[in-house]
């Protein structure tokens, strides 16, 4: 069957599905004929594309890796100094929202919960995700922070996952801008 031009192919239209489904519902909430209702596909054609629910979990989540990372590097790139580029993380937080209001926090964190198994599949990315998130914060903090670079990023990471949780939470009304003015304080003792 032809698609229409300008239509999503079946593949996006699976990962658009699982991507709102898993990440609003819960991956273990979410049966894969719930993904093939959204998507308006067969189970033949979720089997030929990615093999498995697992198979579509982790194509899933690598397209948002690569998504969190490209607004992440575009926030740095727009940044002009070293305490932006740092803070940019939060830049990236607001762009990736702004962008997909949908998202309700952290489609790591949430899959990390489901998920605990260390050798399941999708572990790699949630350990690749973390991966990029301490090495990135670790060299944009030592300009600021030389030898406690290691130490401000490890702040910087927490006052971020405590910004996605705070999503769940609803509270406070603007978490990213109050992370934000924590962070800049944050900043400001290793400077000193």
């Amino acid at each position: 069957m032809k698609t229409q031009p300008g239509t999503p192919s079946a593949r996006q239209r699976l990962l658009d599905a699982a991507d709102e489904l898993f990440y609003l519902n819960g991956i273990t909430n979410t049966g894969v004929d719930d993904v093939l209702a959204r998507a308006g596909v067969s189970v033949a054609t979720l089997y030929a594309q990615f093999g498995n629910k697992d198979g579509l979990l982790s194509a899933s989540l690598s397209r948002r890796l690569e998504i969190w990372q490209e607004y992440w590097d575009e926030a740095i790139r727009s940044a002009e100094s070293d305490q932006e580029r740092l803070l940019a993380i939060f830049d990236a937080l607001e762009l990736y929202r702004g962008r997909r209001p949908d998202a309700r926090w952290c489609a790591f964190l949430s899959t990390a919960v489901e998920i605990p198994d260390a050798k399941h599949a999708v572990a790699a990315l949630t350990r690749a995700d973390t991966t990029l998130l301490n090495q990135r914060l670790l060299t944009l903090a030592e300009p600021l922070a030389g030898a406690e670079a290691e130490r401000l990023a490890a702040a910087v990471l927490l006052i971020y996952n405590g910004t996605l949780a705070s999503f769940l939470r609803g509270s406070p009304e603007d978490p990213i801008a109050q992370a934000r003015e924590i962070a800049v304080l944050t900043v400001r003792t290793f400077a000193e």
